[in-house]
């Protein structure tokens, strides 16, 4: 599961490292500017050293000059240059001791390649800009205090900077459904073929795993067969099915849902709505209608982590158009790329709940930021 995007976050490592092994090794410190304080001197044969010639010769040849403090003797090039990048003998004495100072233009081409890979792989503009700026301040910040080494500053700006976007909006799920008036109700919405009836089965299963009892009301009352579909899932799992017959009003469905969780102690009522896309004026109304009869306590919008940029667009749109609580994102195990997976939550400033990883009941996965992040980076 977005072994694409793992692939490509592990390049842009390597690529930083590489830069910055090569930088300081290809300069040398100015002749006056001597070796680092902590190395030794070497002597010549004679058993002076380097640094006595360089010494005595400096003091031949300013006899009799007026005395000036060091703290004066600052050149017309560094009183004009205000800039707090490191100077070459900084670098080639953080080099002599086995560290890096890390510049921006150390940064430059792998930050380019990393803002190329993050869109290929259908990470939102918006996301991969913020992923780039998090990255860039952190290693440069840090590289002030010469790092140890390039490969953990690189692995934390990663780390920090993905986290940043993944877990925005992000809440604890099954506390949420633990601490809630009981029946709680989720509705789940979407466009068609994505996976919300399959969906509802899972978390109807995920929820009997952890000892809630859940009803399934199908609000979907317009496409053929949508009946048959849910009532098969039910059957499966043992669950009690709400329905009407097609053409009926979905709120009028979902209400009765809850009305019959209410009379048998049921936990959660899980509400299917007909696939829709934000510019479906009709079935967009029925969401309103469903708000305002039912008021569920959570709507949650399922799309294909597959889609990419268009599941993005789509939690986007729809979040605008009928506010969203959360989302879903199906055939996770099938996407390389991983664009969505980071982008949702960060676009439309509410998270990722869940995953669904496989066609059996009980391949549906919780969302957790941090641990997808460790699995990007190789941390598991």
């Amino acid at each position: 599961m977005f072994d694409g995007l793992k692939d490509k976050l592990n390049s842009f490592r390597e690529d930083v490292a590489e830069s910055t092994e090569e930088a300081p090794g290809s300069e040398e410190a100015p002749e006056g500017e001597g070796a680092p304080e902590d190395e030794e001197q070497t002597a010549d044969a004679s058993g002076r050293s380097a640094a006595d010639d360089a010494a005595g010769g400096a003091a031949d040849e300013t006899a009799g000059a007026p005395t000036v403090d060091a703290s004066e003797t600052t050149s017309v090039d560094d009183a004009s240059d205000e800039s707090t990048e490191p100077s070459t003998f900084q670098r080639a004495k953080a080099f002599a001791t086995g560290r890096i100072i890390i510049e921006e233009e150390d940064l430059e081409e792998p930050l380019w390649d990393l803002e190329m890979a993050l869109l290929e792989s259908d990470v939102e503009m918006s996301v991969a800009e913020r992923i780039l700026e998090t990255v860039r301040e952190t290693m440069l910040g840090e590289s002030r205090k010469q790092v140890e080494t390039t490969g953990e500053l690189v692995e934390r700006a990663l780390h920090d900077a993905l986290l940043d976007v993944i877990a925005v909006g992000q809440f604890d799920f099954e506390e949420r459904v633990a601490e809630a008036e009981k029946p709680l109700t989720i509705v789940f919405t979407g466009v068609n073929g994505v996976g919300k009836t399959t969906t509802i089965a899972k978390l109807s299963e995920w929820l009997e795993a952890r000892g809630y009892s859940s009803v399934l009301a199908n609000g979907d009352t317009y496409r053929a067969g949508a009946n048959e579909q849910i009532a098969e899932h039910a059957e499966r799992l043992d669950r009690e099915l709400i329905a009407h017959d097609q053409g009926g009003d979905p709120a009028a469905v979902i209400y009765d849902g809850v009305e019959y969780a209410e009379a048998n102690d049921v936990d959660v009522v899980l509400g299917d709505t007909a696939g829709r896309l934000h510019t479906s004026d009709d079935l967009m109304a029925q969401l309103e209608k469903i708000d305002r009869v039912v008021d569920p306590d959570m709507t949650l919008f399922v799309d294909e982590a597959v889609a990419g940029q268009d599941a993005v667009n789509r939690a986007k749109e729809f979040n605008e158009a009928a506010e969203i609580d959360g989302a879903v994102l199906t055939k996770a195990d099938a996407d390389s790329s991983g664009g969505a997976a980071i982008s949702v939550a960060y676009v439309t400033g509410k998270p990722v709940l869940f995953l669904g990883t496989g066609q059996g009941y009980d391949d549906l996965e919780r969302f957790d930021p941090e641990e997808l992040v460790d699995r990007l980076l190789g941390e598991e």
